[in-house]
């Protein structure tokens, strides 16, 4: 069996905790019993979530790495640029 994905983890850690909330909530229970057994459902629920997802068969593109141009190596840093605005002016 191969390793969960990411995906599945995510999909079946949530239906756990959502599925197990939803059933305590409806269900009103307050005893001990009755918290295990709604507590297992919802283990159980997100466990079949978690194995029945689908997997994706296809790999995943990976971009290639351009390599930079071997003839312009200096680094250009932005400077400020200096316009005609109101704090450029001088004079009475």
């Amino acid at each position: 069996m191969q390793r969960p994905n990411a995906a599945q983890l995510a999909y079946g850690s949530a239906t756990v905790v959502l599925a197990t909330v939803a059933l305590l909530l409806l269900t009103r229970t307050t005893t001990t019993w009755g918290i295990t057994v709604i507590s297992l459902a919802g283990l159980l629920l997100g466990l079949l979530v978690a194995v029945t997802m689908p997997v994706r068969t296809a790999p995943v593109k990976v971009l290639e790495r351009v390599p930079a141009p071997r003839g312009n190596e200096e680094i250009r840093v932005p400077t400020a640029r200096v316009g005609a605005g109101a704090d450029t002016r001088t004079g009475s």
